[in-house]
């Protein structure tokens, strides 16, 4: 089963110094020769989605700056309304963001610059990173690719190998809500073995789809779970569904 979706979120706690918690203390199918594919078969219509349960996408907004002529423009203010400085010097004078920011509004139709705060300077984005994120693996993947999870059956060992397709949405919980779902695909694994006359396999899991260590460079922590191929509910360990929760050490085994 597959399901794709995309999610920017609000991530965790401030700390002391105006950093968010989770920053600071933040596809190719595998083949498998014989294996038994009991994900989504070759039907991925919008149709054959929709039947299946899986959200519908949000409506698409137009670009930002389409039908804005530049030249033609005309900036004017509103009566009696106060400078943006004035407005948002307090703002972001406010110890809650830390001592590391910047800001810059720019006007969309001039380009004209209508209030910066060290506008020039860079700094590591925070949650905005989950836009670039985003942004880069919509142009790489392309908007109509699918996550898919599915088992494939080693016919000469009876091993069941659960590949993990880098859903991040993934859920082992009895409620799916919509989401693609571990117990779903459980369900139609058992079935489809059943009907080959297998009772008992081996189960196993495949994670090669990504490479490199799992661990985020700042280690453990309740807002990052580890990043792998395999996971269901975020690797979470209780009931939570947002904010900083304990999370699996082994997230993968855990789905298995």
């Amino acid at each position: 089963m597959a399901l794709a979706a995309g999610a920017v979120t609000a991530a965790g706690p401030w700390d002391s110094t105006g950093q968010r918690t989770a920053e600071r203390d933040r596809a190719v199918a595998l083949e498998r020769p014989g294996g038994t594919d009991h994900g989504r078969g070759s039907d991925t219509s919008a149709t054959s989605r929709a039947s299946a349960g899986e959200p519908k996408p949000a409506p698409s907004a137009g670009a930002v700056l389409v039908g804005l002529d530049a030249a033609g423009a005309t900036v004017k203010s509103a009566s009696g309304a106060k400078p943006l400085r004035d407005v948002l010097d307090p703002l972001l004078g406010d110890a809650a963001l830390g001592a590391r920011h910047s800001a810059a509004v720019v006007d969309a139709a001039t380009g004209r610059t209508l209030y910066e705060q060290d506008g020039g300077q860079a700094f590591t984005p925070a949650s905005v990173t989950k836009i670039a994120t985003a942004v880069a693996a919509l142009s790489a993947l392309g908007p109509d690719h699918r996550f898919t999870t599915r088992a494939a059956l080693e016919p000469d060992t009876r091993e069941v190998v659960l590949v993990g397709g880098g859903d991040p949405t993934l859920t082992a919980r009895a409620d799916a809500q919509g989401w693609a779902s571990l117990r779903g695909l459980a369900d139609a694994t058992a079935a489809a073995l059943a009907q080959r006359g297998l009772r008992e396999v081996t189960l196993s899991y495949d994670t090669t789809l990504y490479a490199g260590s799992d661990l985020h460079p700042i280690g453990v922590n309740d807002n990052v779970a580890r990043v792998t191929a395999l996971t269901a509910d975020e690797g979470r360990t209780d009931a939570s569904t947002s904010g900083p929760a304990p999370r699996a050490a082994d997230p993968a085994a855990d789905a298995a």
